[in-house]
């Protein structure tokens, strides 16, 4: 399979170094942003999910209707949809998308998020309930015919899906996760495993658990789950210089902090250690502070600083370098076996643009021709949009 690249949805102005409080969504920034990745030939993009913000639903929509070949993630928490309504939901997007649409599902990593939204599951409960989640969902693309089910968590009688994705069978299922139920749900059931930005020993140790999940379950050397890794680049021509943007960006970061403000304009915000910010409870983040506890920097050029600046909230490793620096970094974890490389960086739109013509294009060109994606020329290399015709908006 091909190395692909993906980056997150943003649907406004608001970014981690100037939050805009209460920021609604901006139609025009989501359509420039979407095509902009489109046209840059970024392969997916992430629609996030979080209990207090827009639906990822109707944003996934929005921007398949702007884009030519960019493939919706819609990241989606079991407990707020039944799953033979999103098995339809999907499929349904899938074909409004001429087969782009692809779900990332989350467990649920911190029980007062979960709690928000009514879901009082323990942790194990939670991955239980993926489990049976994931398997719903296949047997629903997968047969027309009426099913019954009879589970832990969900009981149904002759439910029958008419709604196909595009290919017949199936939507790629992402899941993601750093602990042994996450490695156990997702090397057995998933077809992408999503992990974060750890340095490249500890990467491969992860890597090691989902195979041995995958073989364990019976799936092929060939069926394994591709790996997804996600990173914050901080880039410029040089590394001087992008280490002088590095340090200004985390300046940024923990100011933001010390207010308390966030991306979703709420209060969910600080730094860790602080004495009123608890410690995450999900795995992911423990590790991720834990190995910021080493130093600053790992391997070539991951930095850590900005994950104790927001107590590991998300993907919060960065790489910092010049492009370059940052294409080799790139290329150490596709050697490892990581497929899909997650970028999105904290100045959003103007960021992705500087992946798309620095980042992606050189990355590509050191592939081996057989990784090497079919369809990777961004349109933006002779200055017009490629889905309309018209030239690329100026930063």
């Amino acid at each position: 399979m091909p190395v692909e690249f993906i980056s997150a949805t943003f649907l406004n102005a608001s970014t981690e170094l100037k939050p805009i409080p209460g920021a609604s969504i901006d139609p025009d920034y989501l359509e420039r942003y979407a095509r902009n990745l489109d046209d840059y030939a970024f392969n997916y993009t992430l629609v996030p999910y979080d209990s207090s913000y827009f639906d990822p639903w109707t944003v996934g929509a929005t921007i398949a209707s702007h884009t030519r070949n960019l493939k919706i993630i819609i990241a989606v928490r079991p407990n707020t949809l039944y799953p033979t309504v999103a098995a339809k939901a999907l499929a349904t997007l899938d074909q409004l998308s001429r087969g782009r649409a692809v779900v990332h599902f989350i467990a649920g990593g911190s029980d007062v998020e979960q709690a928000r939204e009514g879901d009082f599951l323990t942790k194990e409960q939670r991955y239980s309930r993926l489990e049976e989640y994931i398997r719903i969902l296949k047997r629903a693309w997968s047969s027309p015919e009426p099913f019954d089910w009879e589970g832990e968590h969900y009981r149904f009688k002759g439910f029958r899906n008419l709604v196909r994705p595009v290919n017949g069978h199936s939507i790629p299922v992402s899941v993601g996760g750093s602990s042994e139920d996450a490695y156990r749900v997702g090397g057995s059931l998933a077809d992408i495993f999503g992990l974060w930005g750890e340095p490249l020993k500890e990467t491969k140790e992860q890597i090691d658990k989902i195979y041995a999940a995958a073989d364990k379950a019976g799936r092929a050397p060939t069926d394994r789950p591709r790996i997804w890794v996600t990173f914050r680049p901080i880039v410029a021509p040089t590394d001087d210089l992008a280490w002088e943007k590095a340090h200004r960006t985390l300046a940024a970061l923990e100011a933001n902090a010390a207010q308390k403000q966030s991306i979703f304009g709420g209060v969910k915000a600080g730094k860790a250690g602080d004495a009123d910010v608890p410690p995450p409870q999900n795995v992911g983040s423990q590790r991720l502070l834990d190995i910021a506890k080493r130093g600053e920097v790992q391997d070539r050029a991951l930095w850590y600083p900005t994950v104790t600046a927001t107590n590991a909230r998300g993907a919060s490793t960065a790489l910092v370098g010049s492009y370059q620096t940052v294409v080799d970094s790139i290329l150490d974890y596709v050697k490892l076996g990581c497929e899909l490389i997650s970028i999105r960086g904290y100045d959003n739109l103007n960021d992705a643009i500087d992946y798309g013509r620095y980042i992606l294009p050189k990355v590509r060109e050191n592939l081996p021709a057989e990784s090497s994606s079919a369809d990777t020329k961004p349109a933006a290399e002779n200055g017009t949009n490629g889905t309309n015709g018209t030239t690329l908006a100026s930063r």
